[in-house]
């Protein structure tokens, strides 16, 4: 194949359009691969109280708007039927499910990318897995010891789960509000937890200040560090639901615990809170394992970028991380990165045999 996109969420989706649009044929030069079961990326996965109102913005896909969506339907059956039909669409052919277990480098300057569907030899590469498969768990002291059940925000059942039980949110994002605020209508009692204390945002939030929190973002990139969250830089809106979570004490936000006991946790001054859940909403990393064959990383810890490109091999873009990783970022990076490798493959293949790559530091992936 000319070009391999791995991911058919939103930046895996735009990247596969535009390529068509430059003239790759699906399943003739280019072949979109995704490891879901069906039509959605991570939106197929979201728990059924997330709505389509709750969503903090969509961003259409390239050539095909999303309008007439009920808020009130779940936001996982809204953007999975958006998805599926835009791959009928514009004909893109995803094939599902496929995982990718590895790229390396292969004979005469293609990657080889081995799956679970056999082996492609790919001239250029774009990587759209996002980061739902790689929830993050901090450790703490005693964490095993913990009788009660802990879960993560990939697993949130709903809060119909939670009736009757203690429970304690840990995290400052925008999904631990969002659980706290669902919760506490059914839960015996909740305590917030975050490691840093939350900024909310007030006021309109327009394109100049999405342009600034994406830089910022960016700016990790461009160092070769992993890539932090845009919410970690936008801070948390300050609509109408979080004010009364915070009139009614329900986001009254406590310092991070010092340890993790069987029946709950304790902080450093000796105040203990009981619980029977531990619901860790503490984000997710990017799914880039598959790449370690490569040695992309930087000495920080993330991929080295010039835009979408990966900086030590020209051959492998990467769109939905770091600051692309928002619904309208990652149709810009889809769309940069279409470009970059249509440049590519139109320079030849002797262009491509023997890729310009950097001297990358033996850093364990």
């Amino acid at each position: 194949m000319d070009a391999l996109v791995v991911g058919a969420g939103q930046a895996g989706l735009s990247a596969a359009f535009h390529l068509r649009r430059a003239g790759l044929e699906p399943d003739r030069d280019l072949v979109v691969l995704d490891h879901a079961p069906r039509p959605g990326g991570a939106w197929q996965f979201r728990w059924p109280s997330l709505t389509y109102g709750k969503v903090h913005g969509m961003h259409s896909l390239p050539g095909m708007e999303l309008t007439g969506a009920d808020p009130a339907r779940p936001s996982s059956e809204v953007i999975g039927d958006y998805f599926a039909a835009y791959e009928r669409r514009f004909g893109l052919r995803v094939h599902r499910p496929v995982d990718v277990t590895a790229v390396r480098e292969g004979e005469g300057g293609r990657l080889r990318v081995e799956t679970s569907e056999g082996v492609y030899a790919a001239r250029a590469l774009v990587n759209a897995t996002g980061t739902w498969d790689r929830p993050f768990w901090p450790r703490y002291p005693g964490q095993e010891t913990f009788r009660g059940r802990q879960l993560h925000t990939a697993q949130y059942p709903g809060p119909e789960a939670f009736a009757g039980l203690r429970v304690i949110v840990v995290g400052g994002g925008a999904s631990a509000t969002q659980h706290l605020l669902e919760i506490a209508g059914h839960a015996a009692a909740t305590t917030w937890v975050t490691r840093s204390e939350p900024v909310f945002r007030e006021g309109p939030f327009g394109e100049a200040e999405g342009r600034a929190a994406v830089a910022l973002v960016e700016e990790r990139v461009r160092r070769g560090l992993p890539p932090r969250s845009v919410v970690s830089v936008t801070g948390l809106p300050l609509n109408d639901a979080i004010r009364a979570g915070l009139a009614d004490g329900v986001l009254d936000r406590q310092p991070m615990f010092e340890r993790i006991t069987p029946t709950g946790v304790v902080w450093a001054d000796g105040r203990a809170v009981d619980a029977d859940v531990i619901l860790w909403a503490t984000g997710f990393r990017a799914a880039i394992d598959h790449l370690a064959p490569l040695r992309l990383r930087a000495p920080g810890g993330g991929i080295l970028m010039e835009g979408t490109r990966a900086a030590l091999d020209e051959r492998v873009h990467l769109v939905g991380y770091g600051p692309s990783a928002s619904t309208i970022g990652a149709n810009r990076a889809g769309r940069a990165a279409a470009a970059g490798i249509r440049r590519l493959l139109d320079a030849g293949p002797a262009a491509v045999a023997d890729p310009p790559r950097g001297a990358p530091s033996p850093v364990t992936v």
